[in-house]
């Protein structure tokens, strides 16, 4: 179904989803001067809409007003029509990028999952929630870089979990505060978020290990995303390897930190990033001094829940959905 016309971005719609990446995608705003101004354009107006679900669950008055307000989206993804103007920007994006609904629909039953009690049991409910919130937003952001070969997306997608990985580890205590704990019971056992958010000396002991082993498995899905920058076309591949290596940098400070998520925010600062750029744009694609070798993933997922390629099949043979 064609949904709208392939017009530019309206100005005000641009502007929207420019703000939000200036004030909360502070690592994709540093690297997003390294692409080139369709593709910069593209991943701006694409984080604006998928920044705009985020809020949706994170700053809604109730989880009922947030339901409603993502089933008005979600009905507009169907039916390629929607009186919102964002909404209707992303619409001409999907057309012109040829991104299929059923993926910016995964990305709101992802998101949609956060109003209700959050407590992830184990590993394989982690990594499904991480692919409907972020592995998605990899595979629409591969149609906006004018990504065509198949064989990108199992690397687009991973990138999108690595980088989700680590901004549950970052986050530990934000997400207690609003009933959420993404630590699975496996790693932790039936811990509260309560708990998490001023951890006794025991509980952060059971949190730091989570943590360690959550950001080793964010290490092989950063491995397997890189491994995809080939598939990107030249202009795109430094843009995104810097965004890929200023959030795995979070990591490596959660590391330095001895996996302190509680004190403060963990970020790469302006000197970090700045060196990240610099090694990128050098062809310098070592892992910083310190940080540890992730296992390869030459021509193996580093997980076995999610299928390489995402369409409505896929989907419902993979469980995803159901």
């Amino acid at each position: 179904m064609k949904r709208t016309n392939t017009m530019d971005a309206p100005d005000a719609a641009y502007a929207a989803a420019d703000r939000l990446l200036t004030l909360h995608g502070r690592s994709f705003h540093w690297a997003r001067r390294l692409l080139g101004a369709r593709h910069a354009q593209r991943a701006t107006r694409l984080y604006g809409f998928c920044r705009r679900i985020d809020d949706l669950a994170d700053d809604a008055t109730s989880p009922v007003t947030a339901h409603a307000a993502l089933d008005t989206i979600k009905r507009a993804l169907k039916s390629g029509w929607s009186d919102d103007a964002e909404v209707r920007d992303m619409l001409q994006l999907m057309d012109s990028c040829h991104i299929d609904a059923s993926i910016p629909l995964e990305l709101i039953r992802g998101v949609g999952s956060d109003l209700g009690e959050v407590r992830v049991a184990d590993m394989d409910e982690l990594l499904r929630y991480c692919y409907r919130v972020a592995g998605t937003v990899g595979v629409m952001m591969t149609s906006a870089l004018d990504v065509t070969a198949p064989e990108a997306l199992p690397h687009a997608i991973d990138l999108g979990i690595a980088m989700q990985l680590t901004n549950i580890c970052r986050d530990v205590r934000d997400d207690a505060l609003l009933g959420r704990r993404y630590l699975p019971a496996t790693l932790v056992g039936e811990l509260t978020p309560a708990a998490l958010i001023d951890p006794s000396s025991e509980v952060r002991a059971t949190a730091t290990h989570a943590l360690c082993t959550l950001l080793d498995l964010a290490d092989r899905f950063y491995a397997s995303g890189e491994q995809g920058l080939r598939y990107l076309p030249a202009g795109a591949r430094t843009g995104i390897l810097v965004t890929a290596r200023v959030y795995r940098g979070i990591g490596t400070v959660l590391r330095e930190r001895e996996y302190d998520c509680w004190s403060s925010r963990a970020m790469v600062g302006i000197g970090g990033k700045a060196a990240i750029t610099l090694r990128a744009l050098a062809g310098t694609l070592g892992t910083r001094r310190g940080s540890p070798t992730p296992a390869p993933v030459p021509n193996t997922r580093p997980h076995g829940v999610l299928p390489p390629y995402p369409g409505p099949a896929w989907l419902a043979e993979a469980g995803v959905a159901d």
